[in-house]
């Protein structure tokens, strides 16, 4: 009487197979890294070679310049001014924008996609685009580096916005819609005070990257303390970029602890 089960499926070849495309994937993998370090001239011993010259730099910055103080604070304060407005107004536009991108409370398939694809599209593109844009359309300073700000963070923020929307309760919606509730009604009061803490999370969030992006953007004419940072730069003033970094670094560490403040406190 033979002893073999004829019902039992035969994995080992299957099994194999699949251990197989795994090594496999992993090669690809390995020579995709190995390709792109060789592209980027990535080198240790180039790295080690010039660090005389970064050693020489960094001692060419100090003492930090004290002159420019002043002047930096006013960058600073602009570059403040720019992120908090770029980040209102983006937040203003995003708001909207979410629920219609919401595919749980759009109104209809083609408002839906047409909102999901500006979502996309500025999300796309990087704010530094939007900016050398903006500044060609606009002039220097700091408007088109508010402008870069603002359509840049609708991508992040319509985004995050619709997908908090998306993971609601919506048996509260529904409860509000079985009572005869106007639509409007169903939305100020099933809808935005369920999302109104991760909007408001998310918002903070926007706006400490937006201080940072503000530093970038100044490399390119918009303004701000980045555009202080490149004059001093290409004036080989090191001890006046000091200052400006010391600076930078006190902003963002300011405005982390105002948002983790903020956060606590609203949400």
């Amino acid at each position: 009487m033979s002893s073999k089960s004829p019902g039992l499926p035969k994995t080992g070849g299957s099994g194999s197979l699949r251990r197989a495309l795994k090594f496999l994937g992993l090669v690809l993998i390995g020579a995709f890294l190995v390709q792109s370090m060789l592209a980027v001239q990535f080198s240790p011993v180039v790295f080690a070679q010039g660090l005389p010259d970064l050693v020489n730099l960094v001692g060419r910055m100090f003492p930090p310049s004290l002159e420019v103080v002043p002047d930096v604070a006013l960058a600073s304060l602009e570059t403040l001014q720019m992120a908090v407005v770029g980040t209102i107004i983006a937040a203003l536009l995003s708001v909207p924008l979410a629920f219609l991108a919401a595919q749980n409370i759009a109104p209809s398939a083609i408002l839906y996609h047409v909102s999901r694809s500006i979502i996309i599209f500025t999300r796309a593109i990087p704010d530094l685009i939007f900016a050398l844009i903006f500044v060609a359309a606009v002039g220097l300073g700091p408007f088109p580096g508010t402008l870069a700000l603002a359509i840049s963070s609708i991508g992040m923020l319509g985004k995050l916005y619709a997908e908090a929307i998306e993971e609601i309760d919506f048996g509260q919606v529904e409860a509000l819609r079985s009572t005869g509730s106007h639509p409007l009604q169903t939305l100020a009061f099933g809808v935005v005070p369920q999302v109104t803490p991760a909007i408001i999370g998310m918002t903070l969030y926007r706006w400490d990257i937006n201080i940072r992006n503000s530093v970038v953007l100044g490399l390119v004419g918009a303004g701000g303390i980045g555009f202080q940072l490149l004059t001093s730069m290409r004036l080989f003033q090191y001890p006046e970029v000091l200052t400006i970094i010391i600076f930078v670094f006190v902003i963002i560490l300011a405005v982390e602890r105002v948002s983790s403040s903020i956060r606590e406190r609203l949400i």
